[in-house]
């Protein structure tokens, strides 16, 4: 039944990718609906080992697109940007939790611990939607004259980081526990030492490809397994604070600051990955959505989340401000940072696995988040980059 369901997912998925290319729709809002029909809650056509695996298999998803944002990441480019990236890394998922804090309360009737916990499973942005649209974007020239799609790139991959340490500390508040202000210290120290790490395995690995001339095959087997040992020492030492994705990020930027011309051979190879890579994370994304807490829920989660959105908008603004970008790329950044899906797939239901009171109403917003989100955000970058953007002409 294992190998069943991958079939399913690839065969349904690439007829899905058909027909969305036909309508025009982003391809990713046909394997998040086909993942809800052929999940648990619908048809129940997937196997539940490919359940139980999920979250890794994710995870080696992302793993392939962040690999491939390092590969063409403009490193001196985004450096010249420095402030706009940097602030777009925490202040638009702030804005976020700090609404939710405030809002959710009123809306929702949950108590203010509930509420940020809820805020910090909203606040990230979903690196599976937005990178592969900002590298389709660079590769097309659109915006990266200003570093735009590099700005937005840069702040997917960190707001994670940062949400992420928030959502462990408000949990831990929400059950009874307290919160240490020191624990905020390992949002610096987790970036800092990923990048670190990454970085100096990433010019490792380029010394080592020229040294035995392996080829571009060999080359990925390589970086992809230490990409997987990476992401399993964040997890197999948790005391530690150490960013894995980010050290994947950073081996990528490496290597294409070292050579360009290998960076290049070795991101064809990733835009290969990517394909059933894109319709693995989002169908398995889908199957994880349980439909019915969407409709059980009524009408306040969409309201919460719309008004959160605005100070979510906000943040973006304010990280932007006294830039040389226009009010249309100002714009189109607002658009590019609403998609939320990995993240909230991942953790919305870990409050009530946990036994949170609430749990269940984390979950439903969650879920309410990516079905609204994930489709606005992808078709909104689709249908407005070439009106936002400006081309760059080479």
């Amino acid at each position: 039944m294992l190998l069943l369901s991958f079939a399913y997912i690839f065969i349904f998925g690439l007829l899905v990718d058909c027909i969305c290319r036909a309508f025009k729709i982003p391809s990713l809002v046909g394997f998040l609906f086909l993942g809800i029909v052929l999940g648990p809650y619908a048809f129940n056509l997937l196997d539940p080992t490919i359940l139980d695996l999920s979250a890794d298999l994710r995870q080696v998803a992302l793993i392939i697109i962040l690999t491939r944002a390092g590969l063409s990441l403009d490193v001196r480019g985004l450096i010249k940007v420095g402030r706009p990236a940097l602030l777009m890394c925490f202040l638009p998922a702030t804005f976020e939790i700090i609404a939710t804090s405030l809002l959710a309360p009123r809306i929702l009737g949950i108590s203010q611990a509930d509420a940020m916990v809820l805020g910090t499973v909203l606040g990230a942005v979903s690196p599976a939607v937005v990178v592969p649209k900002m590298l389709n974007l660079i590769e097309k020239g659109y915006g990266t004259e200003k570093q735009i799609p590099q700005i937005i790139l840069a702040g997917s991959s960190a707001d994670d980081i940062y949400v992420l340490v928030l959502f462990s500390s408000f949990l831990s508040v929400a059950q009874g526990g307290s919160f240490q202000v020191t624990q905020l210290l390992t949002i610096p120290l987790s970036i800092i030492l990923g990048l670190l790490i990454g970085g100096l395995l990433g010019a490792g690995l380029n010394s080592l490809f020229d040294r035995f001339a392996l080829s571009t095959a060999k080359q990925l087997i390589l970086l992809l397994s230490l990409s997987f040992v990476l992401v399993s020492v964040e997890k197999i030492l948790p005391a530690i604070p150490f960013s894995g994705i980010l050290a994947v990020m950073a081996m990528g930027l490496v290597i294409n600051r070292l050579d360009s011309e290998k960076a290049v051979d070795l991101g064809q190879y990733y835009n290969k990955l990517w394909i059933p890579g894109e319709i693995l994370l989002f169908v398995l994304v889908g199957a994880s959505v349980n439909i019915s807490y969407a409709f059980q829920a009524g009408w306040q989660p969409v309201l919460l989340i719309a008004l959160v959105l605005i100070f979510r908008s906000m943040g973006v603004l304010l990280s932007l401000a006294k830039t040389h970008l226009s009010l249309k790329e100002r714009l189109f950044s607002v658009i590019a940072y609403l998609p939320k899906a990995t993240v909230q797939a991942a953790i919305g239901g870990v409050p009530l696995a946990m036994g949170l009171g609430t749990g269940e109403i984390i979950l439903t917003v969650s879920v309410v988040a990516i079905l609204i989100t994930a489709p606005l955000g992808a078709f909104g970058i689709d249908l407005t980059y070439q009106r936002l953007l400006e081309k760059e002409v080479k």
